[in-house]
């Protein structure tokens, strides 16, 4: 879920004008969480000074005579040994050459030549004539051949003054591009994710129309936390002015009719719909061809309900089984229970995130959001103010919990369980930072067991819904696991099997309420 965190990345600085936007670049990275070390050529030392990049990220930032320093001529071997992958940031067009031919001439060529087959991203920058030549294109086709990422360029203006292809894409775009290529196994590996974000428009005429005020920004943080979990995602908006989440496909649209189109076409390869946007209920039931003219008299206008996109999702699901999981979206002025369950088993979701758009700090054109989480089986939580993307986060692993059957691992040795099974509650000594309980995802179980060699181990399989308290998420390693923050009683416990049957497969469920 935080694909950058605790990376070792090398950042090799070309000299060019736009060796600037490279300190940016290192520090957000940085604020993500990775462990940059940089390199840089005398030309770049020439327009960034290394002691910048030690700033900014904390970490050593190296020039080419550091080659043939203290550290002799290993670094570029240890350097690559211990990075997970190679960014070179602006690329010129000389360093594009080197590495085409691989001429270890230099810091930079020298650490790309060491990488053994782990990333390296190029992100050129030069004048246009210079990168549509002949010579620049060959060079960049043979590093495309050999798996070497091309990011860009684009067309621009550039520092010579001219206008064409050259110009580095921003920061943001390689951003991007490494949270993606890092989360390719993450736990939604495999699954396509469709969300719906932002308003729709109904046209009263050529120049008016009626919408509301979603800014997008909560379904856009989803399709990012999707991507960051592993998932293919196809984001389908409304009129928004938000940039799409690297790896994301866009689809846009203006009325709830090209909305509902828009996911009745990629319901078929749904796995996961997550409809945060916010869709018009009524629409005018004519168009005014010309703009309608202001007079004294009042106007009246007669609205017609839009069609009900997740009513047409929940027949779907009967009828093909998919998606799997659907987390819809209630945006209230007041917050009714007992309407909210109604509304929840008549939309047919697993999911209902109900939000107060009455509050300032929630809700919609502001950053963070208060959410109200519904469970068709009955369940309930009610989160504290997040920032948009935390609640992302949150509600991408809720929905990871449905789609695994509502299924967490927890772990005991095998006299801890005997006491559990004598007092009818497991409650561990050893919990977590939070002073929780830890669990584990199944997708997380493996990593456990790897932890820990213990052969006494027995693996206890929990039903969250059984649980006297809801699960809380937290981040260790770069990922959220499941905590409880209330001991757990027995019967949520619903198969017990040993290291080595964990390790290879799991046995049949207990039959509720049999003896232990």
């Amino acid at each position: 879920m935080f694909p950058l965190r605790a990376r070792s990345l090398l950042l090799g600085v070309t000299g060019s004008v736009a060796a600037f936007k490279a300190a940016a670049f290192a520090s957000k990275l940085t604020q993500e969480g990775a462990h940059v070390t940089t390199l840089l050529t005398r030309e770049a030392a020439r327009f960034v000074s290394p002691l910048l990049f030690r700033a900014l990220t904390g970490r050593a930032a190296y020039v080419d005579d550091d080659l043939w320093g203290p550290e002799g001529h290993i670094l570029h071997i240890d350097l690559a040994r211990q990075a997970d992958a190679l960014v070179i940031m602006p690329a010129t067009a000389e360093t594009l050459a080197r590495l085409a031919q691989g001429r270890g001439e230099g810091l930079i060529p020298l650490a790309a030549l060491a990488m053994h087959g782990k990333p390296v991203i190029v992100v050129p920058a030069m004048d246009a004539g210079m990168y549509t030549h002949p010579a620049t294109q060959a060079n960049v086709a043979r590093l495309r051949e050999w798996g070497v990422h091309v990011l860009g360029p684009v067309e621009g203006r550039l520092a010579s003054g001219l206008v064409g292809p050259g110009r580095m894409v921003e920061p943001e775009e390689v951003l991007g591009f490494l949270r993606w290529l890092f989360s390719r196994d993450g736990p939604l590996a495999g699954q396509h994710v469709l969300v719906t974000a932002g308003p729709t428009q109904e046209p009263v005429d050529p120049v008016r129309v009626l919408t509301n005020r979603s800014s997008g920004r909560q379904g856009f943080a989803l399709a990012q936390a999707a991507l960051d979990a592993g998932a293919t995602v196809t984001l389908i908006t409304g009129p928004v002015h938000l940039p799409t989440p690297y790896g994301a496909r866009r689809v846009d649209v203006r009325t709830a009719a090209e909305m509902y189109d828009a996911v009745m076409d990629a319901l078929p390869e749904a796995d996961m719909l997550f409809k945060a946007a916010a869709v018009a209920d009524y629409r005018p039931d004519r168009v005014a061809t010309r703009k309608i003219k202001k007079t004294d008299a009042t106007l009246t206008l007669r609205l017609v309900r839009t069609r009900d996109i997740l009513a047409a999702v929940a027949q779907a699901r009967r009828e093909m089984g998919r998606p799997r999981v659907v987390v819809g979206f209630a945006a209230e002025s007041h917050i009714d229970p007992q309407s909210l369950r109604a509304k929840l088993h008549a939309k047919g979701v697993d999911l209902l995130a109900v939000n107060d758009i009455t509050a300032r700090d929630a809700g919609f054109q502001v950053p963070t959001n208060r959410i109200r989480l519904l469970y068709a089986y009955g369940g309930e939580e009610t989160w504290p103010l997040w920032p948009k993307d935390e609640v992302a986060r949150q509600l991408v692993m809720r929905a990871l919990l449905v789609a695994h059957g509502f299924q967490v691992y927890g772990w005991v040795p095998r006299r801890a369980w005997a006491r559990a099974i004598q007092e009818g509650v497991w409650h561990p000594e050893a919990l977590d930072a939070n002073g929780a309980i830890p669990l584990a995802r199944p997708d997380q179980l493996p990593r456990v067991l790897a932890q820990t060699s213990r052969a006494d181990l027995l693996v206890l399989a929990l039903d969250a819904r059984r649980l006297p308290m809801p699960l809380q998420w937290h981040v260790h390693e770069g990922d959220y696991w499941p905590t409880s923050p209330a001991a757990i009683p027995l019967d949520a416990v619903v198969r017990v099997f040993t290291r080595d049957e964990a390790e290879r497969a799991a046995p049949p469920p207990r039959e509720p309420g049999a003896e232990w």
